[in-house]
């Protein structure tokens, strides 16, 4: 059985650029009212402003904020911020996108960088275990009822093995594995996790792997549908599964791939 959206609240952890982004504009033409949240500097703020303009141009509350979400202290302050905005309707749509981690390899010859202990914790800490924080933190304020949907963004980095790409893949492996744990222990609450695996996508985080254009060459020649994923299609698969209130579709690893991994 599926409702509306309209009315409802959604909140984007790196809601500035790329797929982010892109879920807010497709939420935000639903009726959703977004709260989103992103580090930027100076250029990137103001990009961000345009982002914030744009969705309120569709009839929709809209409230960013330029914060380190992998802080707890600001997530503390964020939370509390929320239930006001929100008058204690909650959260119906987290979306967990944050892409900040070191692109070094482990091993490297003299004179190269390699991943230090600092890079890693600061990579799994960002990219999967403040999921974790995160959606303890919403449940305890009672902002995530039944009915509620939380996305993590996952990609084949998963299985697949590039040389700087490590300490992210190892964060794929981590943040899947806490989307099963959170919805196993979320379901009697009628909360859905799950992981969504977007093909290669060209957003600002891929272009800064130092062989993106490679992985971007191979998904053009082998995804079925002869073209990239882009950040709308994870918008609109985003939509699709938050319209029914059923958490029975969780604790998967869902591909928004167009086929690419079928092929890859």
């Amino acid at each position: 059985m599926t409702n509306s959206l309209h009315g409802h609240w959604a909140l984007v952890l790196g809601v500035s650029s790329g797929m982010g982004r892109a879920a807010a504009r497709d939420l935000a033409r639903e009726g959703v009212n977004i709260l989103g949240v992103h580090f930027d500097t100076a250029s990137g703020q103001e990009k961000a402003a345009v982002t914030a303009e744009e969705l309120r141009s569709l009839g929709v509350e809209v409230r960013f904020f330029n914060e380190n979400a992998a802080r707890a202290d600001v997530r503390a302050r964020l939370v509390t911020e929320f239930a006001e905005i929100t008058s204690g309707s909650g959260i119906r749509i987290l979306m967990h996108s944050l892409a900040f981690g070191a692109l070094v390899p482990f091993i490297a010859d003299s004179g190269e960088k390699k991943l230090t202990e600092r890079q890693m914790n600061m990579t799994l800490d960002v990219m999967a275990n403040s999921l974790v924080y995160w959606s303890q933190d919403l449940h305890a304020a009672g902002l995530l009822a039944e009915g509620s949907k939380i996305y993590a963004m996952t990609s084949a980095g998963d299985v697949k093995v590039t040389p700087n790409y490590g300490a992210v893949s190892a964060a794929k492996c981590a943040l899947e594995s806490h989307v099963r744990q959170l919805a196993l222990e979320l379901a009697p609450h009628g909360v859905a996790v799950n992981a969504l695996r977007a093909g290669v996508t060209v957003t600002p985080s891929l272009e800064r792997i130092p062989e993106h254009r490679s992985l971007v060459d191979t998904a053009e020649r082998n995804n079925p549908h002869r073209r990239l994923t882009t950040p709308e299609d994870v918008g609109e698969a985003i939509v699709l599964l938050s319209r029914t209130r059923s958490s029975w579709i969780t604790g998967n690893v869902i591909g928004v791939d167009g086929g690419e991994m079928l092929t890859g």
